[in-house]
């Protein structure tokens, strides 16, 4: 080999270290393990309702070629090639499918099957938000491994800017005491360590439950009514329709001496705002804020806490 042909060579080399090295890009999952892909994701499937949301919201939308059931926002969602749901995964579709990227449920999706995808060294990005701001990191994360940057910080940006003028609004309100149902047979809550949780923070609510483990305990009605809340709040169907009908919270009026219903002031959100952590999670915010606000409005009499 000639000294211009090995410099020709090693020029190429360079430049291909050097192309390769500009499109590799590392991020840190929700589990805390390491993603690095060569190049930006072409082909994405989304194992979980909010995952497919937040790529459509990071620019990713026409990268995704296959989705779990109940992936409805936006749209266009409704039409991609369905690969199972957070029981049961079609694991022979999903390969067909040739992904380059999977993003999944840390804690929804069947884990032998995850485990078998992982054999495959396909990469995971493991997203379980738990946060408020968690949600504007993803996108910002999704976007590196896109290649979409400019559209998800973008989006990360207005999902922030949201969140803050909910907070400089209604954060510093006077305090509404939040009994926040998540299940009525048996009857179910969430602690303070849930996003949901933060939430009700965010609209200058307390959780009444808020020091209760686990992170979804199982609750009296005798312990809601020593309580005393102000407000009850539940998640009523969105697009998503459960197995079983959502709690009905008419049930409460048995108990007219009980302040939320005394006062009127049992509210149900839209389950796909507020459930999902996704950026309309702020809209299932405001919705919430209103409520808290509806409830300091029906108090007659009463101190401002």
């Amino acid at each position: 080999m000639t000294q211009r042909l090995a410099s020709v060579v090693l020029s190429a080399l360079a430049a291909c270290a050097f192309s390769a090295s500009a499109f590799a890009t590392t991020v840190t999952d929700d589990s805390g393990a390491a993603v690095t892909l060569a190049a930006p994701a072409q082909r994405v499937i989304s194992l979980a309702p909010h995952v497919t949301e937040l790529l459509y919201a990071a620019g990713g939308g026409a990268k995704i070629v296959g989705a779990v059931t109940y992936s409805d926002y936006p749209p266009a969602a409704k039409q991609l090639p369905r690969v199972g749901d957070n029981k049961a995964l079609d694991l022979e579709r999903i390969v067909a499918l040739k992904p380059d990227l999977i993003v999944v449920w840390r804690h929804g999706n069947a884990q032998r099957q995850l485990d078998r995808l992982r054999d495959l060294h396909i990469p995971l990005y493991f997203s379980e938000p738990h946060h408020l701001d968690d949600i504007a990191v993803t996108l910002t994360k999704l976007g590196a491994l896109l290649g979409t940057s400019p559209v998800a910080d973008a989006a990360a940006s207005a999902y922030r800017n949201s969140i803050a003028q909910l907070r400089a609004r209604y954060a510093s309100r006077p305090t509404v005491s939040v009994f926040y149902q998540v299940w009525d047979q048996p009857l179910m809550t969430l602690n303070g360590t849930h996003l949901i949780s933060e939430m009700i923070a965010l609209c200058g609510g307390r959780n009444v439950f808020a020091k209760l483990e686990p992170l979804v305990p199982t609750v009296s009605t005798e312990a809601v009514l020593a309580a005393n809340p102000e407000a009850i709040v539940t998640a009523s169907p969105g697009a998503t329709t459960p197995d079983r009908p959502l709690p009905q919270l008419d049930t409460w009026r048995a108990w007219p001496a009980l302040d939320a219903v005394a006062h009127d002031n049992l509210f149900a959100i839209d389950g796909d705002l507020i459930n999902r952590p996704a950026p309309r999670i702020a809209q299932g915010a405001a919705l919430l804020c209103q409520d808290l606000e509806t409830a300091r409005s029906h108090r007659t009499g009463k101190p401002q806490r």
